[in-house]
């Protein structure tokens, strides 16, 4: 049972997380070429981005996992024999229940500590490429301005950067002073002040003018370092400024804190809610799975496989409605979240109780004749199949 559980589960994890990077993987390459950062930062924002995306995928892994185990040896009769030889539900669910626990307690700390500063750190990131603190690029071809002083453009750009050639430059001084220069080559070394660098600028022409001189005063160069002052940036806020970036204590002590306001005590209770329902959820969910997985006699169905995932995403849909309800002081956060996972739950364990005590109880049984008979309704107006009927 194990192995069978196993392999499904971890599948279903990695295309999970396969499909939600490469959904954002293009958005993310987008961004940060447009802001000018190095593209080296996007594997650095998909790594912060891998833990929301487990919290996601692990309670669907977990419920595919069991759910398809159960099928195969249901298809195959082996549960017919487990349950001839008195083997009962309860006593088949000891092993998906070992696999709930260890994913629950694996989703608790990822949803409740790792993902908040994950999530920080994903947003740390997004600031400083709008800021450009993570080194903007210089774009052939295009003005790119060093702080409010410094404009800068090339002409050619090779070796990744070092060796640039066909260079413009304009730099402002505080006392009105203003130099402009052209250069064959130039490259940046580094200084050891970290928030000054050099430009060597090789064959090329100074100008430089100051109100009080006549006329601008011109210097021919072969080699020449010019300092720049890397511009300073504007620190990053501290974590929390977001409720998805607390961890659980801290949105546990802010809900409850008198010297926070009530928006911000319903906001921290509502995502403090939604986090501990959906890791509640992953105990009932092998109840489902088993519900789901077993198909009806003399059936090959796999709708028990497609009502499972959309019986779970529907439900994570409703936890987020409830908890924007709830963080809206509309509905107290407590109310919004646990009413539906109560429901939820009941709905659970009625199909698990008519599978595993009803005799001959099918919970999906009705639901697969209803589709049987309308999937026979709508094959009969088919093209091939009214071609067929012709022909006979």
């Amino acid at each position: 049972m194990a192995r069978l559980i196993a392999l499904p589960l971890f599948a279903t994890l990695l295309i999970a997380s396969m499909l939600l990077i490469l959904d954002r993987i293009g958005r993310l390459f987008d961004f940060v070429i447009t802001q000018g950062g190095p593209v080296s930062v996007v594997w650095k924002m998909l790594a912060n981005l891998l833990p929301e995306y487990l919290g996601l995928g692990i309670p669907i892994g977990l419920m595919l996992g069991v759910l398809l185990a159960f099928r195969r040896i249901a298809t195959s009769s082996e549960l017919d024999v487990m349950r001839g030889v008195g083997m009962s539900y309860s006593r088949l669910l000891r092993v998906p229940y070992m696999y709930a626990i260890i994913l629950a307690a694996l989703n608790i700390a990822i949803v409740g500590y790792v993902q908040p500063l994950a999530r920080y750190n994903y947003e740390k990131l997004r600031f400083e490429l709008r800021t450009g603190a993570l080194g903007a690029s210089i774009k052939v071809g295009e003005f790119t301005h060093l702080g409010d002083r410094i404009t800068l453009r090339i002409e050619r750009s090779q070796d990744s950067g070092r060796r640039l050639s066909g260079i413009f430059l304009h730099a402002l001084t505080p006392r009105n002073d203003w130099a402009g220069v052209t250069a064959e080559t130039g490259q940046f070394l580094a200084t050891d002040d970290p928030n000054v660098i050099i430009f060597r600028l090789t064959d090329g022409t100074l100008i430089h003018n100051r109100p009080d001189f006549p006329t601008p005063r011109v210097l021919t160069f072969s080699s020449h370092d010019l300092p720049i002052n890397l511009p300073r940036f504007e620190s990053f806020r501290t974590r929390g400024g977001k409720n998805l970036e607390y961890t659980l204590p801290q949105l546990a002590q802010l809900g409850h804190a008198r010297n926070a306001s009530e928006a911000q005590r319903d906001g921290s209770r509502a995502e403090f809610h939604f986090r501990v329902v959906e890791v509640a959820m992953m105990f009932l969910l092998p109840l489902l799975a088993v519900s789901l997985g077993v198909p009806p006699k003399r059936s090959s169905s796999a709708l028990g496989v497609f009502l499972s995932i959309v019986m779970v995403v529907t439900y994570h849909k409703i936890n987020q409605y409830a908890a924007a309800v709830g963080e809206r002081g509309t509905v107290d956060p407590l109310i919004a979240l646990w009413v539906p996972f109560l429901l939820f739950g009941g709905l659970i364990l009625w199909m698990y109780y008519t599978l595993a005590y009803v005799p001959g109880g099918q919970p999906i049984g009705a639901l697969e004749r209803f589709f049987g008979k309308a999937w026979a309704m709508v094959a009969r107006y088919l093209p091939g199949r009214r071609r067929k009927e012709a022909r006979a």
